[in-house]
């Protein structure tokens, strides 16, 4: 077992002026399951393959516990990977695709063959040992490549979106077994993920990319609850944060016909701007009735709050969720509403809504950057 990190670590492609990769600094706890998302071309695949050692380090170091393992081979790095694609020998069965890094190594049959068992057992793979891969279906592959990673023993395992070929309830499962696996056997592991879902109910700790600048890293509470910019709001959460633009008043926040408070503390950080980003998240609007203004309404002859018309409404069971459009400060904006599921509202309804206290989160519009505590 050890820790990784990633000191300043830059990879630049030929051809290119700008970093695929830019300065990337990270360090991973000892049995720490650390998940790297962000969307297409962030730069997390290549953050994954510079550890692993299939990209070179332009700059900066990469340390797989006290070494400097920048410019080793892939071989001499002690690490395992799992591919998106199994990358499972046809011609081999489950039990020697499994131990075949072994026999390379020249452990002897009698090891490999326990060694073998033993990572079956622990993933449920006993009775498949002698069949070959076109006889398994995708999560069973899966699972043989997991066993092929564990019997090496590595420092490291290394997840490059092991999920992907999977159906959508397979991946649900699979990623269950993943992340209950890690923990059981410690290996420090890093895993890479575009699914922001994926990455919430896997990781000890989430790393936020973007255009390969880390963004945020934190564990998923703490991201979900205080993401570090609009990127992070935006992305984190499904649905994901509303986002609305509003103007400063006194006191706070004009929110339709209500003001909002805010923190003073984000108000000093937006001194000299005319208007801040709001987020809220879809669970942390109040319905605002005709007579219950939850917020201050600047007119006595309309409901407090943001008028919300309806546009489409998933119900989900226990939950529904409201997709529908506002007009704020002149411009029209999509709205997503969590409403309970025994009272959805009928599509071409309006709803006036205001944020829940405290729940919301306030960034400064021409940076980014969040200015609430």
């Amino acid at each position: 077992m050890a820790t990784v990190t990633y000191d300043q670590a830059t990879r630049i492609y030929p051809g290119s002026d700008k970093p695929a990769v830019d300065k990337l600094d990270i360090t991973i706890e000892d049995g720490e399951f650390l998940v790297l998302v962000g969307p297409s071309g962030c730069g997390k695949s290549t953050s994954l393959r510079m550890l692993a050692g299939l990209e070179d380090v332009d700059e900066g170091a990469i340390r797989i516990g006290d070494r400097d393992v920048t410019h080793l081979p892939p071989k001499d790095r002690d690490i395992a990977m799992v591919f998106q694609n199994y990358a499972l020998y046809p011609h081999m069965t489950v039990a020697d695709n499994m131990g075949f890094a072994l026999k390379i190594a020249g452990v002897p049959k009698a090891e490999i063959r326990q060694k073998v068992e033993d990572a079956a057992k622990i993933l449920d793979l006993t009775e498949y040992l002698g069949r070959k891969p076109k006889a398994l279906s995708g999560g069973q592959r899966q699972r043989v490549a997991m066993g092929r990673a564990i019997v090496r023993e590595p420092q490291v395992f290394l997840m490059d979106e092991p999920l992907s070929n999977l159906d959508a309830k397979l991946r649900v499962q699979t990623r269950t077994q993943i992340a209950g696996l890690q923990r059981r056997l410690g290996i420090t592991t890093v895993y890479v993920t575009h699914d922001q879902v994926e990455a919430m109910t896997m990781g000890d700790r989430v790393a936020v990319l973007k255009d390969g600048l880390l963004q945020q890293v934190d564990s998923p509470r703490n991201m979900y609850d205080r993401p570090a910019n609009l990127f992070v709001a935006g992305f984190i959460g499904s649905p994901a944060m509303n986002l609305i633009e509003v103007p400063i008043t006194d006191g706070g926040v004009k929110f339709g016909n209500s003001v909002v408070p805010v923190s003073r503390e984000a108000l000093a950080g937006a001194e000299g701007e005319r208007t801040v980003t709001v987020g809220i998240r879809p669970e942390h609007f109040d319905i605002v009735e005709q007579n219950g203004a939850a917020a201050k309404s600047l007119s006595t002859d309309t409901p407090a709050g943001l008028a919300v018309t309806v546009n489409v409404v998933e119900e989900l069971g226990a939950d529904g969720y409201v997709y529908g459009t506002a007009e704020v400060g002149g411009a029209v904006k999509d709205l997503v509403v969590r409403v309970n599921g025994r009272q959805v509202p009928a599509k071409g309804t309006q709803l006036h809504v205001v944020p829940q206290p405290g729940e919301t989160h306030v960034f400064s519009t021409s940076t980014g950057k969040r200015l609430t505590g």
